[in-house]
């Protein structure tokens, strides 16, 4: 009989039993502190009794219905992200299985706004050179992240890239004060060159996520891409699949600039990690057009699923009766002084980022000139390996070409004890991984 192994890092991670909290618990019973919270998914800790079960009263009740239905654990949903959650500029809702199926459809719907007002020659779609939206082969090829591209390369479809913020490595200087109107002009020179009346739309994370480390763009970015797209008749799609439902300490990332997407994606924080679920939003100008224009917007099979429907409702309650947002803020601060305490002087960090429970380490051969490690040395992977080994889980990011970031996002109730030990954590396994290069 033919074995099967599970096919992505076979025996490189531990076999994980049980989660509760902060913690995540191996088959030998081993604690290990969730410091990344998964894959900067956790927000409300594992282990919520209330949300086990919510998923499985709807499981009893509505194991499947298909999307087109309502159901009430859909309706709650509805109904709470309108209520809590969403700016009133934000009308319209489709929920799929995932970030990557949001962030897909989030592309789709931009395509179909500009078909729907007439602009037919608007085919064309602009992301980032450091970003990450998904798996698929589209959302692949728009994002910024060659080394999830490996193999790919020759069947991607072909999308416009403009610069990503990065103020660490950017080209006029870090401190330069004209550093965000810098990148509004790489973008701007992109439109042109292409035609701006080509252009369905742009797509971004607010604050990068893990493919960049992140990175938190100059304050005067966000406002002047948003009157970019304006002055171009371009959609703005923010995905928020990492950065949403409080990561950063406000309500969505993009709330830290006067700003409103035309789209906005989530996933990650929506239900916490207990049940795969995503979200597209989009206000009532794009909505009303693909509605009355009698497009499609197809639904994934698996979508709104009504116990990840229930769970989301539950982790957004949880959110909000226990004030986490203004929590993840609060211990944010702690984080980012923490870090900051322990790497600023540190001869192989080059900078601590990030906002809120999103926050990272970019490590470098020397601070002093950035100069990066071979990747062949595979830093990234080594700095894990010793966390793993001291009983503390980090999120490996990067993109191939930005790489050797360390990412932290735990869940908002993550106390100042459980800090202070990723931190030293994070120091011991920095300075065990660089002690151990031939």
């Amino acid at each position: 009989m033919n074995k099967m192994s599970w096919p992505y890092t076979a025996g490189a991670f531990p076999t994980i039993c049980r989660t509760e909290g902060l913690y995540l618990y191996d088959d030998a019973n081993r604690a290990i502190l969730d410091a990344a919270g998964g894959a900067v998914v956790t927000n409300v800790g594992h282990g919520r009794q209330r949300v086990a079960n919510a998923l499985g009263r709807a499981a009893e009740t509505t194991s499947y219905v298909v999307p087109p239905f309502v159901t009430p654990s859909r309706q709650a949903l509805v109904d709470t992200l309108a209520a809590d959650w969403l700016s009133p500029t934000l009308t319209r809702a489709h929920f799929t299985s995932g970030g990557t199926e949001a962030n897909e459809a989030a592309m789709k719907l931009a395509l179909q706004y500009q078909q729907g007002i007439g602009e037919v020659q608007r085919t064309k779609l602009i992301g980032r050179s450091i970003s990450y939206h998904g798996t698929t082969l589209a959302t692949a090829a728009i994002s910024g992240h060659p080394s999830r591209k490996r193999g790919l390369e020759q069947a991607l479809p072909s999308y416009l890239s403009v610069p990503a913020p990065y103020p660490l490595r950017a080209p006029i200087g870090v401190n330069s004060v004209s550093l965000g109107q810098y990148y509004v002009d790489q973008m701007r020179d992109v439109i042109l060159a292409e035609g701006p009346r080509t252009i369905a739309g742009f797509i971004a994370e607010p604050i990068t996520g893990s493919s960049g480390g992140a990175i938190v763009p100059p304050d005067d970015y966000w406002p002047k891409v948003r009157a970019l797209c304006d002055e171009f008749g371009l959609i703005l799609i923010l995905d928020e699949v990492m950065t949403g439902f409080g990561r950063t300490g406000t309500t969505f990332g993009y709330q830290h600039w006067p700003i409103e997407p035309d789209i906005l994606v989530s996933g990650k924080g929506l239900a916490g990690g207990y049940a795969p679920l995503g979200g597209v939003f989009t206000n009532e100008r794009v909505g009303a057009v693909i509605q009355e224009s009698g497009f499609q917007v197809m639904f994934n099979t698996f979508g709104a699923h009504p116990a990840a429907c229930a769970a989301a409702v539950e982790v957004l309650n949880i959110l909000k009766e226990e004030g986490l947002v203004a929590e993840a803020a609060q211990k944010g601060a702690y984080l980012h002084a923490q870090l900051h305490a322990a790497f600023d002087e540190h001869p192989h960090v080059a900078e601590v980022r990030g906002r809120g429970l999103l926050a990272a380490i970019e490590v470098v051969a020397d601070r002093s000139d950035l100069t990066q490690f071979d990747p062949e040395l595979g830093m990234t992977s080594a700095i894990v390996n010793e966390g793993l080994e001291r009983g503390v889980f980090y999120y490996a990011g990067g993109t191939g070409v930005v790489r050797d970031v360390v990412c932290l996002g735990p869940a908002f109730i993550v106390t100042t004890d459980q800090i202070d030990e990723m931190v030293s954590t994070l120091v011991a396994s920095v300075d065990a991984a660089i002690a151990k290069l031939p």
